[in-house]
């Protein structure tokens, strides 16, 4: 069956970076936000309980969205109410969090990618790991030299109840488009997060060029190679 359908991760493939030098830099803006706003956090602490709220996100059970997930953890830690955290956190990503783009490397090679993949008629998808508000991964979209418009889902952690590498964040979003997996290819740079949508029997592009592999997994896909190579692979579907 032809593929109709390219799913795509953002962090590390449409938009290459090395992710811990992507957290390093912006957990500390995050907390200086904090502090500049009059939250009586410390710093070390603050960021201590972020990680444990993304991990709640990580074991989400289905049971809630991911910002339910990660918001019911942070409001027992922070000394504000919640409402007034999440406000705070929101200024944050519309604001002091583009400075990250300083730890990524944007491509023009993103953007033609998914040009050309709709000037084919396929349909293209931001299939990236909901765990961030969506108003900051409209930012990483815009970082990356891309088109928001260009992509017909793009999944944050507003609307999402599972994440990488739980199967069933990739099983949420082939049902919620209706799609067939023999028709869909996902993309992406890290080796358990986004290969494990084989389970589904979706195939998949590693791409290698900031390629993620920290449990030294086994590599299993049917195609790879460097953002170049994918843009020639999707000019041949």
């Amino acid at each position: 069956m032809k593929i109709q359908h390219l799913l795509f991760d953002l962090d590390g493939t449409l938009l290459p970076m090395v992710q811990e030098e992507f957290v390093r830099y912006y957990m500390p803006l995050l907390a200086k936000s904090y502090l500049e706003a009059g939250i009586p956090v410390d710093p070390q602490a603050f960021l201590g309980a972020v990680w444990k709220g993304y991990e709640a996100m990580v074991k989400n059970d289905g049971s809630r969205t991911n910002r339910e997930a990660f918001w019911s953890y942070m409001k027992e830690v922070l000394p504000v109410p919640v409402e007034e955290a999440e406000r705070l956190a929101v200024e944050f990503y519309e604001g002091p969090f583009n400075q990250t783009i300083a730890a990524t490397r944007p491509s023009p090679l993103a953007d033609q990618i998914v040009k050309t993949a709709k000037e084919k008629g396929l349909h293209v998808y931001l299939a990236t790991n909901p765990v961030f508000p969506r108003c900051a991964t409209l930012n990483r979209i815009r970082w990356a030299g891309m088109d928001a418009e260009d992509f017909e889902l793009i999944t944050t952690y507003e609307d999402y109840r599972f994440c990488k590498p739980n199967v069933e964040y990739f099983r949420e979003v082939l049902t919620k488009l209706g799609l067939s997996p023999e028709e869909c290819l996902m993309v992406g740079n890290d080796v358990e997060e986004d290969l494990v949508i084989r389970k589904l029997g979706v195939k998949t592009f590693l791409v290698t060029d900031t390629l993620e592999n920290k449990k030294e997994l086994p590599v299993e896909t049917d195609y790879q190679g460097s953002l170049a190579s994918l843009l020639e692979f999707v000019r041949k579907l």
